[in-house]
């Protein structure tokens, strides 16, 4: 019988592995990019950085140090180099697997952080299984960008499980409409007609904006903005902004904002301080063909007429006032009920005097009766009392 070398020998003590096993090693090397594990072979095992992890550019070193133990899958059992080329993100993998499939029939909320931003959606790794969060399903509002997701931790349920295609889609939606849904119905039962309410402005249109309160979003119309007139929303709110209103209407899961707060209304001592003789100053806020409206302070216009606007008749306002002009007139109409004023600059004026007609000459009683006079008997009666 045969001695046995010392490498037969060793190569005896050593263990066979296959392509698809999974082995336990120490890791005796650590570079940036690859692991070199003892795994009981004749040769030495590599894990490469790609065969690690599914995240890019992670430096192995802050990951694995020598002397760790660890549990790998063998890809191959020679490289054509006689090194054993090693994964860890596919046992992974499959181990994820199975986690992601009882998180899928358990409808659990997983928490991970987002890989990747892509133009479709949204990539984040659970166990080393890549799930795909497409771009309808990230929120429950339309998002054209989604670059603010990326590094975030978000959470999400499995909404399609399929590993034959690997396919493994994600769904953040629905955990937000739930949400919602949960604040709406706290909200609604807590809120009535008249509470003031705090939120942020969500969206501004033309015709005004919208407030999200907390579980719901209310309008705040341009007609509710202000006492005064607001020509553009979006030159008042921008999104983000923190507004303080309160409610004015609750229909269904509407709500219907305000901030014309009555201790504000400007109609409240109008009477006194636009009653009809009063001279008041105000600037044009805008002009017609029949007369200018003047800003007398913010939600109170009045009409100056275009025949109130100066003693000369002129053909329209425009013709000697311009908008922003600052004016002084006297109130000559006020109605509280209609919230109508009307101004006229004539009015400041004082009436001149009518002309005075010339006075006939006194007629005496005596005389009142005498109809006519002999002329030539009264020059000969002269003539005699001469002689």
């Amino acid at each position: 019988m045969s001695e046995l070398t010392f490498e037969q020998m060793l190569e005896e003590s050593l263990k066979t592995i296959h392509t698809g096993e999974v082995v336990e090693g120490t890791v005796i090397d650590v570079k940036p990019e690859e692991i070199i594990l003892n795994i009981g072979y004749k040769s030495d095992g590599i894990l490469s950085r790609n065969e690690y992890t599914n995240e890019p550019n992670v430096d192995l070193t802050t990951v694995a140090k020598p002397g760790d133990t660890m549990e790998v899958k063998v890809l191959k059992v020679n490289d054509g180099e006689g090194q054993v080329v090693l994964t860890y993100k596919r046992l992974a993998a499959d181990r994820g697997n199975k986690r992601i499939e009882e998180a899928f029939n358990n409808k659990e909320v997983l928490t991970a952080k987002v890989s990747q931003v892509l133009d479709g959606g949204l990539s984040v790794i659970v166990d080393e299984v890549r799930i795909f969060i497409p771009a309808s399903l990230v929120s429950d509002v339309y998002e054209k960008d989604l670059s603010k997701y990326a590094g975030q931790e978000i959470q999400f349920v499995i909404s399609e499980y399929n590993p034959k295609r690997r396919r493994y889609i994600g769904d953040r939606r629905q955990l937000l409409t739930a949400e919602k849904a949960e604040m709406q119905k706290k909200l609604f039962e807590s809120i009535q007609v008249g509470d003031v309410v705090e939120g942020t402005v969500k969206n501004v249109t033309d015709f005004g904006a919208f407030i999200d309160i907390g579980g719901a979003d209310g309008l705040l119309h341009i007609s509710e903005m202000s006492w005064g007139r607001v020509e553009n929303p979006k030159k008042v709110f921008k999104v983000g902004d923190t507004v303080k209103a309160f409610i004015k209407e609750i229909t269904g899961t509407k709500i219907a904002l305000s901030l014309k707060f009555a201790d504000a209304n400007p109609w409240k001592d109008a009477a006194e301080k636009y009653a009809v003789g009063n001279e008041v100053t105000g600037k044009v806020a805008r002009m017609t063909d029949f007369g200018a409206f003047v800003e007398l302070e913010a939600g109170v216009d009045a009409l100056l007429h275009v025949s109130q606007i100066s003693k000369e008749h002129i053909e329209k306002p425009s013709d000697v006032l311009k908008v922003g002009e600052e004016v002084t007139a006297k109130v000559v109409d006020f109605n509280e009920a209609d919230k109508k004023i009307s101004l006229s600059i004539k009015a400041m004026f004082a009436p001149e005097p009518a002309p005075e007609a010339e006075e006939a000459p006194a007629v005496e009683e005596e005389d009142a009766d005498v109809v006519s006079v002999d002329i030539e008997a009264v020059i000969a009666n002269e003539a005699a009392e001469e002689e």
